[in-house]
């Protein structure tokens, strides 16, 4: 039996799942490692961690497979975009990487929209200048350690590192390169328009491929033999092949440490305004328009970490999710804003905070629990209905995961779209998508939708309950007004000096 390896460098872990050629799971890993948190909205991490995490990997997998080892016959990679990580001329890592989650650039994507134009960016990136991104990064770095941007010699995204640090090659793929600022997303290339202006060298930039392509082989040193290891995508567009969102109007909802509304298309379109990110898909010379939300499974978790710390962490969300459900909707008049992180769908702000409005005496920390709960639904049914603003037919919604082990919270979020939602029974949808890249690429199958048609169905079918959603309006008017009146104070805090 021959074997595909999914790599799924995330936020807080590195995932690797075994499959078999028949995308059944045979083997996975998880391996842990820290985020740092250097000052206020910062957040970075030690490409070290990473690979000390997949030299464990590789390390138990070789004990598993034994001398089955040879039957390895393939690598997909896929993790968190946006991050940057450089290389000085010895390829040694010059300072942590910048992860997506970071804040700090608000200067620079004002510098950027100011001396490139806003219109001009979206016209080429397909997307506004946004402080998760990359080039507002790179820029960073220039007006504020000088001497490490004079020392780069290459730039990598956090998967692409471990592509490095397998294979020796510097590449990338279409979907993970387009939350870069630095593609032209419609053309599926390298802007040389935004590189020359922003003064960037684009010799330190890999060589970008479809996400199918064989990007080169891993050091015979590691398994015994040259894997090949193929381009991969970033974590949104590997889910988009692993939860079957390959059709245009194919869409699913994502509730990890952020929220993810995604829906492929088949041609090339933009959000005017910029709150929808349109990237390049994993499916070749297809797109796919998402929305974000910054702090989705985050909320959920900073609130089980501040308010029921007292109960075990086996039975704590068992007892959240039966008391809340005993709750109204509006959690008795109280709404949470999730901006824990700030926010990009659909109001682009770093300086957004989270709040609680309406708290009175009266209210319990259950309906603390229940209006995290709903403040999360709302911020993804933000994304959902510009999608559908935008003139989107959304056939198929599907739903995925951390946060889609709720089946509370599922419900919430059909209700909110008021429309039906397919519950995934594969929880690897990240590894499962580059596993099936994989496969394809190496000919095992003649095309992503023939790979697809041999997975499993999904379990679980949620049906919109109208009359909820029509409860939910209510408040959901009352959430989008929120940061309308909010929006000044939240910049007027961020200001104030500690």
């Amino acid at each position: 039996m021959k074997y595909v390896l999914g790599l799924d460098l995330g936020t807080s872990s590195l995932k690797a799942v075994l499959y078999d050629v028949n995308l059944k799971e045979i083997i996975s890993y998880n391996k842990e490692y820290p985020v740092y948190f250097p000052e206020n909205g910062w957040s970075e991490q030690d490409p070290v961690d990473w690979t000390n995490a997949l030299d464990e990997v590789i390390s138990e997998l070789k004990d598993f497979l034994k001398d089955d080892i040879e039957n390895l016959c393939g690598i997909g990679l896929t993790g968190q975009m946006h991050g940057l990580v450089m290389l000085d001329e010895k390829n040694e890592v010059i300072r942590p990487a910048i992860l997506w989650s970071d804040q700090r650039t608000e200067k620079e994507c004002i510098e950027i929209e100011d001396s490139f134009g806003k219109e001009n960016l979206i016209s080429i990136t397909a997307n506004p200048a946004l402080t998760g991104f990359t080039l507002p990064k790179i820029l960073w770095v220039k007006n504020n350690e000088r001497e490490n941007f004079d020392r780069c010699r290459h730039i990598l995204l956090p998967k692409d590192y471990i592509r490095f640090y397998l294979t020796k090659d510097y590449a990338t793929d279409v979907s993970d390169a387009s939350g870069m600022q630095l593609l032209n997303v419609e053309k599926r290339q390298w802007s040389n328009e935004i590189v020359e202006f922003f003064g960037i060298d684009k010799s330190l930039l890999p060589k970008v491929y479809e996400s199918i392509c064989v990007t080169g082989y891993t050091k015979e040193n590691i398994f015994g033999h040259k894997v090949p290891v193929i381009a991969g995508a970033g974590d949104n567009a590997a889910a988009g092949i692993g939860t079957c969102t390959i059709n245009d109007g194919d869409s699913f909802t994502t509730v990890g440490t952020s929220g993810v509304v995604f829906t492929q298309s088949d041609s090339f379109k933009t959000d005017p305004n910029g709150r929808l990110h349109s990237f390049c898909a994993a499916v070749p010379n297809t797109w796919h328009l998402m929305g974000v939300t910054q702090a989705a499974g985050f909320s959920i978790q900073w609130m089980r970490e501040n308010f029921f710390k007292d109960l075990d962490d086996n039975s704590v969300f068992d007892y959240i999710e039966s008391n809340i459900s005993n709750i109204k909707i509006g959690s008795d008049r109280l709404i949470f804003l999730p901006y824990l992180m700030g926010e990009r769908t659909p109001i682009l702000d770093p300086n957004a905070r989270g709040v609680f409005f309406g708290l009175s005496g009266s209210h319990s920390r259950e309906n603390i629990a229940r209006s995290v709960y709903e403040g999360v639904a709302f911020s993804l049914r933000n994304s959902y209905d510009l999608i559908k603003d935008l003139g989107i037919d959304i056939n198929t919604m599907r739903i995925t995961g951390g946060g889609a082990s709720s089946n509370i919270l599922c419900q919430m979020i059909c209700d909110n779209y008021n429309h039906p939602i397919e519950k995934i029974k594969e929880t690897n949808g990240t590894t499962l998508g580059v596993a099936i890249l994989t496969l394809v690429s190496l000919g095992f199958y003649e095309d992503i939708q023939s790979a697809v048609k041999i997975l499993e169905k999904n379990d679980i079918v949620f049906n919109p309950n109208v009359k909820n959603y029509e409860k939910y309006n209510d408040y959901y008017e009352i959430y989008n007004n929120l940061y309308l009146n909010l929006k000044d104070e939240f910049r007027s805090l961020q200001n104030i000096e500690n």
